[in-house]
């Protein structure tokens, strides 16, 4: 099996209660079974799933996931709750990245194994892309923070050769001693 693109994985990966995680649909597809087979295994090993490995969204957090695609293609999976067929019944669950890889545990086909390596590289490069980020942040405060300092430096230069361009002449100063009286 081939390796997927990373933008294929990232695109899958959502924030929702200040984690990452994946959708169980996203996951099935990526792992060529379907999600209710997937969510099956899940249900059969729930020990190996406690709620900060995976949980079942609102209905609030689904609409909020809804309202983020554009294209009706994506649009198609998050159809209404109540719709019969191919579209959802119940609220989807979510895996963090350690449900993720207890996925791998339960679901034991190689496809399901070359994926789940596929989705820790993305989720370590993630974490990589986040560091980075944070060291670039605090670098650009910092040169912003010397710039306002320099600009300051400048400001007051140009106040002073303003000062002694002006048109009125000052008196000179006196050079030398001033006896006490």
């Amino acid at each position: 099996m081939e390796n997927l693109p990373i933008e294929d994985i990232t695109s899958k990966i959502y924030e929702i209660r200040g984690q990452k995680v994946m959708l169980d649909s996203d996951l099935a597809n990526l792992y060529q079974v379907e999600s209710k087979r997937l969510n099956e295994q899940v249900k059969r090993n729930i020990e190996r799933f406690p709620s900060d490995f995976m949980f079942q969204i609102s209905e609030i957090e689904y609409e909020n996931l809804r309202s983020q695609f554009a294209t009706s293609n994506l649009r198609s999976q998050f159809a209404t709750l109540d719709n019969r067929g191919k579209h959802r019944k119940y609220l989807p669950y979510v895996f963090t990245e350690q449900g993720v890889y207890m996925l791998a545990t339960v679901l034991k086909s190689k496809v399901a194994i070359n994926i789940n390596i596929q989705i820790m590289r993305t989720f370590t490069a993630l974490r990589r892309y986040a560091l980075t980020y944070d060291e670039l942040a605090k670098k650009i405060v910092e040169i912003e923070s010397r710039v306002s300092d320099s600009e300051k430096r400048d400001q007051k230069i140009i106040e002073i050769i303003n000062q002694l361009m002006s048109d009125s002449p000052q008196e000179p100063c006196k050079i030398g001693f001033i006896k006490d009286k």
